[in-house]
């Protein structure tokens, strides 16, 4: 593969980020209940093949997980100017990734979609735009916390973006805070229908575009009549929104679709979202199914 991929291997598979939380018991739980969950998460991730792992983002919804820890923001009200954390949020979870896979993405939820899910209760920010200016400004601490930390890939969440609530340009200038600040690839996950902003999405400045296409099969046509501008593309093939696991097969069909329309040495193969939502076993069987169907395709090239 060229040089400028990151990841030596067609067709590779990640994850969105998040997994089912597994609590755990005994001792070590009275100290930290879900370090067992994120334990089981990175266990299960390696055991279904993934090649690209997360931490499991098991400590909190994707909001609150972030915003609990920003000095400013109390609950969902933002009271205050918006600082950094006082320490690194995700990074502790992720080193123990690093510990058990040789490849990890660290994962930031975008300053749009946090700015859009708290309420304004200061005059310091006259609007959610400010505000997330001033959240990228803040999570830029982060991302160079897990950039320190050796991940091989971070990713920027913006799932509000595909909504059209949110101001795509300032969403722009916040994301490239954020990516300007590091020197490793860099990745913006938007789920959701394209149709009315991708033309938008595709002027940021990251390395990867993840995507969902087994949930919104509309977003393939569009995509393909785009140039990519030589990035690789996260290609959602699994439907995170259901319980039922697809066969080996029917996600085989979804990777042979999209190595219809781009080169597969850009795609990197993954679900439409994260997983939190789903039981321990669908969620595993997801991925394992995944991750079979891709070497699948893999070998037939």
């Amino acid at each position: 593969m060229s040089k400028n991929y990151f990841i030596n291997k067609v067709l590779a598979t990640t994850v969105v980020g998040s997994y089912p939380v597994v609590k755990g018991s005994g001792l070590k739980s009275l100290f930290d209940p879900l370090h067992a969950a994120v334990e089981t998460a990175v266990a299960d991730q390696i055991g279904a093949g993934i090649d690209i792992i997360s931490d499991g983002q098991v400590r909190g919804d994707m909001i609150g997980a972030f915003t609990a820890q920003l000095p400013g923001i109390k609950g969902q009200d933002v009271i205050g100017k918006i600082q950094p954390a006082a320490g690194p949020i995700t990074t502790a979870d992720t080193r123990f990734a690093l510990s058990k896979a040789p490849k990890v993405k660290g994962i930031i939820t975008g300053p749009s979609t946090l700015a859009h899910g708290l309420h304004l209760s200061t005059p310091m920010y006259r609007n959610k735009e400010e505000l997330a200016l001033d959240l990228a400004a803040a999570l830029i601490v982060e991302a160079k916390s897990l950039e320190a930390a050796g991940v091989t890939l971070l990713q920027i969440d913006e799932p509000i973006l595909s909504t059209g609530i949110a101001d795509l340009a300032v969403g722009k200038e916040a994301v490239e805070l954020i990516t300007s600040a590091v020197r490793i690839p860099t990745c913006m996950h938007v789920c959701g229908n394209l149709a009315n902003v991708l033309d938008e999405i595709l002027k940021y400045n990251v390395s990867v575009l993840d995507f969902e296409f087994s949930n919104n099969q509309a977003n393939l046509d569009i995509l393909s009549r785009r140039d990519l501008a030589g990035r690789m593309l996260g290609y959602g093939c699994v439907d995170s929104s259901s319980e039922e696991v697809e066969t080996v097969q029917e996600i085989r069909k979804r990777i042979e679709k999209g190595v219809e329309y781009f080169d597969p040495k850009i795609l990197l193969i993954d679900p439409d979202c994260g997983m939190r939502m789903r039981s321990r076993e669908s969620a595993y069987w997801k991925l394992k199914n995944m991750c079979e169907a891709a070497k699948e395709v893999r070998i037939a090239l």
